[in-house]
């Protein structure tokens, strides 16, 4: 089947090294064409901080996410500031 949404271990923290919130912690997954998904989770859990990061209204702030074969982001841990 083809894919259309590939999510490899992303990360997204919020603040800086003194001061560090993590908001996803290693999310993986993928989305088949045809396939449905839903999010679900615990208010203050990440889900729209991860629809963000994919939609790209956010960054992420390690690993990578590709959309219909077409990479988004490539980002390494040592860039967090």
């Amino acid at each position: 089947m083809e894919r259309i949404l590939e999510v490899q271990n992303i990360e997204k923290y919020y603040g800086n090294k003194s001061n560090l919130t993590k908001a996803i912690a290693g999310i993986s997954f993928n989305v088949d064409k045809g396939e449905f998904v839903g999010i679900m989770g615990a208010s203050g859990s990440g889900k729209t901080t991860l629809l963000n990061c994919i939609s790209t209204i956010d960054r992420v702030t390690c690993r990578s996410y590709s959309c219909e074969s077409r990479r988004h982001y490539k980002v390494k841990r040592k860039q967090i500031k």
